[in-house]
């Protein structure tokens, strides 16, 4: 039984060109030399160049769909051809699978800088936070300067976008996925295309707000421009029960005016879903803080070690007391 090239990149009959790319890319990546070190991988990066070669060509694939290996690499009849006298089409694959991968990414090396695929062979759209890089909202890649030569060419200002984060993805760190659409320069020079990129960021645990993640040069490209470094900065998303004071975490506890002047028990909560019950019998005034040691965020140079959880003391003053009450207060309390 021959080759089953749709087989060989994981995909239905049927697949459109744009999937049979996309699922190059993948096993192109996934079984490259570079990256992977297994016995057996070269000779699988060997048959999904093949499977790319046949697939991507509308006139191989026919062949294959109607006669399979044996009839594509046997003489099949050449599509269009009339009886078996008719013209044959015969095909063997000789082409350089380095040098095709390397015509597919353009000569860049998409093992550089941020490119990893999580769980190490997905690279599909799922999951991935899209930009359109020349349009992130209404701001778009300044366009180069300079003579049609590109002689005197620069490098087009960064432009910065917002990675917001929860409090939770800093506490345990969490990888993130954005897909960017950005223009690339053809081979002839002068032409671009559009093209997508995913680009991955790793966040550390820890990582204070304002970390910048750089990607040199993924800004659009043109003939008389270097492209933008495109740089996410890290934001904060609001938390709907912390707030963060660097590597500290702050938990608003509110408590009522009998509490603060009597005592009280609060159950602080935690970034990791405990709670911890904190008993206090001295007098609370508004704003007063109290901190528990170690419960807060991973310190960003050492993430095993952590900052405070910050109990800070809210108190509800009762909208009204009874007449009755006021004597024996004015009574009790100090001026």
């Amino acid at each position: 039984m021959g080759k089953d090239y749709y087989r060989t990149l994981g995909l239905p009959r049927g697949a459109s060109a744009e999937d049979v790319k996309r699922a190059y890319r993948k096993q192109a990546l996934r079984y490259h030399p570079d990256k992977n070190k297994e016995a057996g991988a070269e000779e699988r990066f060997k048959e999904v160049a093949e499977a790319y070669d046949v697939l991507s060509d509308p006139k191989k694939r026919e062949i294959f769909d109607k006669y399979g290996e044996e009839g594509l690499k046997g003489g099949a009849p050449a599509s269009g051809s009339a009886g078996s006298n008719g013209p044959t089409f015969t095909y063997t694959f000789r082409g350089d699978p380095h040098a095709m991968f390397a015509e597919f990414f353009d000569g860049r090396n998409p093992f550089d800088t941020f490119f990893v695929q999580r769980d190490g062979d997905d690279d599909g759209d799922e999951g991935f936070t899209t930009f359109h890089v020349g349009g992130f909202g209404n701001v778009s890649f300044p366009r180069g300067r300079g003579g049609a030569d590109g002689a005197c060419r620069k490098q087009d200002p960064p432009v910065l976008y917002d990675l917001k984060v929860s409090l939770e993805e800093i506490y345990t760190g969490c990888t993130k996925k954005m897909k960017i659409s950005h223009k690339r320069l053809n081979p002839d020079g002068k032409t671009v295309r559009n093209e997508d990129k995913i680009l991955t960021i790793e966040v550390k645990r820890g990582w204070k707000e304002g970390t910048k993640i750089t990607f040199p040069k993924e800004g659009d490209q043109t003939p008389n421009n270097i492209p933008a470094d495109v740089v996410f900065v890290l934001k904060d998303k609001p938390h709907g029960v912390f707030r963060r004071e660097g590597s500290d975490i702050v938990y608003p506890a509110k408590i009522s005016l009998r509490e603060a002047l009597c005592g009280c028990t609060v159950n602080a909560p935690t970034l990791d879903g405990r709670t911890i019950p904190m008993v206090f019998q001295e007098v609370l005034k508004p704003g007063v803080k109290r901190r528990v040691a170690g419960e807060g965020l991973p310190y960003p140079r050492s993430p095993e070690q952590r900052g405070d959880l910050i109990i800070e003391f809210q108190v509800k003053f009762p909208d009204r007391i009874p007449p009755s009450a006021k004597p024996l207060l004015e009574q009790i309390l100090p001026l």
